[in-house]
């Protein structure tokens, strides 16, 4: 087993690694003790993912985040966390606004995510209309069921399933297995990668909206799901998923950015947090409506 260390205070702005991974912007991660998503952070448990068929656990305490695996992943951890953000300038590019302050004075340390563009397309296909921890038992549902099983450190982990594997589903086990009317989604989706038919991964390269268009193409995905495989997993920060959240934030905060279509809302939205790194500012205040008492 390969370990190491990463100190926090050589973070820029350091590191909220409970805020940053049950914050909504990703469901690949769990937790060792299985209460991810449960409200309460457990500096001494561990969150685990499977990256290309390597176990990767991480945990923070003591000013130090800790990572074990099968391999050396010290950079993988930083990719995944975005470690090499420079957090304290993104927060202090944050336009002067009460809420915006609010938000990041509430949750400072929390990171943008870069997972894997596939799973995050799944991920964020199963959202609809449902909570967070309900999102996330499903999509470790289908790791358990459909993912490889990986041995690591005498346990058993899944990793999420291949697109080809997922593909091999039926709709009727999905339903099964909860996600409802997502199931053809899901299936798909899935057979469109598999088939080569198309990949998220294409988008990465595109200008900001034609990539927004280009993951409109997989079957359930809108607007919103695909703002945020763009945000959480192919590194567009200017990329505002307009959300439950963020429309009660609109219409209790920023009225004057509701123009009546989802492009010239969340293009109106943009330039109010900021632009270039406003999918940051997004992450902020949707964590703190949704926790906030």
């Amino acid at each position: 087993m390969e370990t190491g260390e990463i100190e926090l205070e050589e973070l820029s702005g350091g590191l909220d690694l409970y805020r940053t991974l049950e914050s909504g912007q990703t469901y690949l991660w769990r937790r060792t003790d299985g209460e991810m998503y449960g409200g309460e952070p457990a500096p001494d448990e561990w969150y685990y993912t499977v990256v290309d068929g390597a176990v990767v656990r991480v945990r923070s305490r003591d000013g130090v985040l800790e990572w074990e695996s099968s391999i050396d992943a010290d950079p993988l951890v930083r990719r995944l966390l975005r470690l090499e953000d420079d957090l304290e300038a993104i927060v202090a590019a944050a336009p002067d606004d009460p809420l915006l302050d609010e938000a990041y004075e509430a949750h400072r340390g929390l990171r943008l995510v870069d997972d894997p563009s596939f799973g995050t397309l799944i991920s964020f296909i199963c959202s609809a209309q449902m909570r967070v921890s309900r999102i996330h038992g499903m999509v470790s549902t289908l790791a358990r069921e459909y993912g490889e099983p990986i041995a690591f450190d005498g346990e058993t982990y899944h990793a999420f399933p291949t697109p080809e594997r997922l593909a091999t589903a039926t709709e009727d086990e999905l339903r099964e297995l909860g996600l409802g009317y997502r199931a053809p989604y899901v299936v798909r989706t899935a057979e469109m990668v598999a088939d080569g038919e198309a990949h998220p991964e294409e988008a990465r390269d595109l200008a900001y909206e034609a990539a927004r268009e280009s993951l409109k193409r997989f079957v359930g995905v809108g607007d919103k799901v695909a703002d945020c495989v763009l945000l959480f997993s192919l590194e567009f920060d200017q990329a505002v998923p307009l959300d439950t959240w963020l429309r009660t934030a609109i219409e209790e905060y920023y009225p004057d950015c509701d123009r009546g279509s989802y492009d010239e809302t969340s293009r109106a939205l943009r330039e109010r947090f900021g632009g270039e790194y406003a999918g940051y500012t997004q992450t902020y205040v949707f964590h703190h409506l949704r926790t906030r008492e």
